[in-house]
């Protein structure tokens, strides 16, 4: 291990100790910083998603894997020890839980109220924040009226009010500043203070303006990332800036490309920067499980190109940490070495999830109001289901979490289409499982028992604020649709036991499955698209059998399929899936369809109806991992034989399909 940056076991020990009050040992930059020398210590939040305190709104529990409550106390402990210190956020704060709906749709903000991100986040004193893609999805007057209440700067250098890019990305009149210089006093080695120019500049994926066309379409435009970066970092030295630090709400991705959605890599190659923030994927950095064979990237000391970089993790379980040690040449300082790494606010202890940190007393304190108005809204009854609903074999077999949102998707779209052009246009449905697991851990299942349905149900089975959209496409495109969604399997050798089923790269609400027509899935075939979209495999045909009413799809007959705003708009890449094909835009989010459905319906019966399965392989098992409530399930499953295999790591259970 170089001497730049020192392995895990010698970290300062402060995890525990500072929160139990026992001795803290200092960092080694403190511990030998000398008089021209001065160690930073720079906090980071990210992807929090409303979740500021430690419960799960949707299971309607308390969760020790989530909370800024909780991860206030690792930054109080790395202040108590710290000479020097900074807290920053990276973004995605507004919306992905409950609260966040409550406050957007029922409670609203007048001027002058608080949000309860912001009366938490200004409790513990934040210095900046970045956009996130997801501070969108209520539209900009809403967003306006919550970084109203921040007592800290937002910046964002590629968001630009308006339609028009400039010619050069200096010229852009943003909708926020592209930076800030904050003028602070650091102590040296010695103890004495000395003035430090510290810049911070904010990045948002350029995707935003798919994601969230109908909100932003018309009033603001994109930059790319890198772009940005490479024309305002140059500007912030000329003012003054000693050290460069990016937020940049964008993951880790090493394949370049315009308008990268994951640029953060290469934003830590533009020179001048000195450190970078990201989050967006909700993965973890440094750390031993992603990013792995990287070129460029190394997980272990925790850089990017060479330059410190963290990833903090989501919902407030880890605060990202990067240390500098800087130096100062003459009347500037620069960074001569760094460490990073990502701190959890919780732990695996036999097979549970076991806090490390207390909460934060004030944030409870004053987000009391907020949790007891949200938990009176998520448990408003709508209606009742006949069945359970559950998405622990979501991505194996046909699935009544998913079919639920179809079907009210359909009884949506067919009234509306009705007295259209298309009223005669066969009606599909496109819809994916959101909770299977995954990036969000092996609790992150849709799980509701048959009885009363309440919001917090409604919000489970549809996490996101995406509005209904219907497209116009053809029989070919409807089977591009589904070998794209085919992707998230890994290509299985007819004969072998026990293959990997899933790609674990490919994100579960890019599965969708197509009502409205069947189909098998031939697993023994390589995947047409890859992860991203790209043409993988151009003879390859996973998709077959697909019929429609009873006989093979006609390659040239006009379908309309129900599908959401991200999808029609181009999200996820799918082979000819974009704005140009939207016949409808509808006013009404896709989860609030599911509630007037559910009203109407006053009993629904979401049980699966097997529209799609898996070509049969004599002799061929293939293994996945699921919440370790699905064996409650397993023998609702139907259309393919399922058989335990097994724990699975950090909570997960394993499972054999039989093929």
């Amino acid at each position: 291990m170089s001497q730049l940056l020192h392995p895990v076991s010698r970290r300062d020990l402060l995890v525990g100790a500072a929160a139990t009050g026992a001795l803290i040992v200092l960092h080694p930059f403190s511990a030998r910083a000398q008089g021209n020398q001065a160690h930073l210590r720079i906090m980071e939040t990210t992807d929090i998603h409303v979740n500021v305190l430690p419960y799960d709104y949707y299971a309607d529990k308390a969760n020790d894997t989530l909370g800024l409550s909780r991860t206030a106390s690792l930054i109080d402990a790395v202040r108590k020890q710290a000479s020097n210190s900074m807290l920053i956020d990276n973004g995605d704060l507004l919306q992905g839980n409950p609260m966040g709906d409550y406050i957007a749709y029922e409670k609203g903000l007048k001027d002058g109220d608080l949000h309860p991100i912001m009366k938490g986040m200004n409790l513990l004193g934040y210095e900046c924040s970045t956009l996130g893609n997801h501070e969108f999805n209520y539209g900009l007057s809403f967003l306006d009226k919550v970084l109203a209440g921040a007592n800290f700067p937002f910046v964002c250098a590629n968001l630009i009010r308006g339609t028009e890019l400039a010619a050069n990305p200096r010229d852009d009149k943003l909708y926020l500043k592209p930076y800030v210089i904050l003028d602070k006093k650091i102590k040296d080695g010695s103890g004495a203070e000395q003035p430090i120019k510290v810049g911070i500049i904010g990045f948002v994926p350029p995707q935003i303006m798919i994601w969230d066309l109908k909100n932003l379409e018309g009033s603001v435009k994109t930059r790319d990332i890198v772009e940005a970066a490479k024309a305002w970092v140059p500007q912030m030295k000329e003012e003054g800036a000693d050290i460069v630090i990016a937020l940049s709400h964008s993951g880790i991705d090493v394949k370049q490309g315009d308008m990268m959605e994951n640029a953060s890599f290469f934003v830590a190659g533009v020179d001048g920067i000195d450190a970078v923030f990201t989050g967006h994927q909700h993965l973890v950095f440094p750390g031993k499980k992603d990013f792995q064979s990287l070129e460029g990237v190394d997980t272990q000391k925790g850089t990017l190109q060479g330059r410190p970089a963290v990833m903090g993790g989501f919902w407030g379980s880890h605060m990202g940490l990067i240390d500098l040690m800087l130096e100062r040449d003459g009347s500037k300082w620069k960074v001569v070495s760094a460490t990073s790494e990502a701190r959890p606010i919780f732990e695996r202890v036999d097979n549970k999830n076991k806090p490390t940190v207390p909460d934060d007393n004030r944030i409870i304190a004053a987000l009391e109001q907020d949790h007891q108005a949200t938990l009176a809204y998520v448990r408003r009854p709508v209606g009742k289901t006949s069945a359970p609903l559950y998405s622990y074999f979501a991505l194996v077999a046909d699935d009544p979490s998913v079919q639920v949102v179809s079907q009210a998707q359909t009884w949506y779209l067919r009234d509306i289409l009705k007295n259209t052009q298309w009223k005669d246009v066969p009606l599909l449905s496109a819809a994916a499982p959101f909770k299977a697991g995954g990036r969000n851990g092996a609790d992150y299942y849709t799980d509701v028992p048959a009885g009363d349905i309440a919001i917090k149900n409604v919000a489970d089975l549809y996490l996101y604020p995406n509005t209904v959209r219907a497209v116009e496409i053809t029989g070919a495109q409807v089977k591009e649709w589904l070998e794209m969604s085919a992707g998230i399997f890994n290509r299985i050798e007819p004969g072998k036991a026990d293959q990997a089923l899933i790609n674990t790269d490919f994100p579960s609400y890019n599965f969708d499955v197509i009502d409205g027509v069947t189909y098998r899935i031939d697993l023994s075939q390589p995947p047409k698209y890859d992860a991203k979209g790209g043409l993988a495999n151009a003879g390859a045909n996973r998709i077959v059998d697909l019929m429609f009413d009873g006989k093979p799809i006609d390659p040239k007959q006009k379908f309309v399929v129900a599908t959401n705003n991200y999808r029609a708009g181009g999200g996820g890449n799918f082979p000819d899936i974009n704005a140009s094909k939207i016949i409808y835009e509808a006013p009404d989010t896709n989860r609030d369809v599911i509630v007037r459905y559910i009203v109407s319906e006053g009993t629904i019966n979401p049980s699966a109806d097997d529209n799609w399965s898996f070509v049969p392989l004599p002799g061929t098992s293939a293994v996945f991992e699921t919440g370790a409530k699905a064996k409650e399930f397993i023998a609702q499953v139907k259309s393919v034989r399922i058989e335990p295999a097994g724990e699975g790591e950090a909570g997960y259970a394993k499972y054999r399909i039989l093929l």
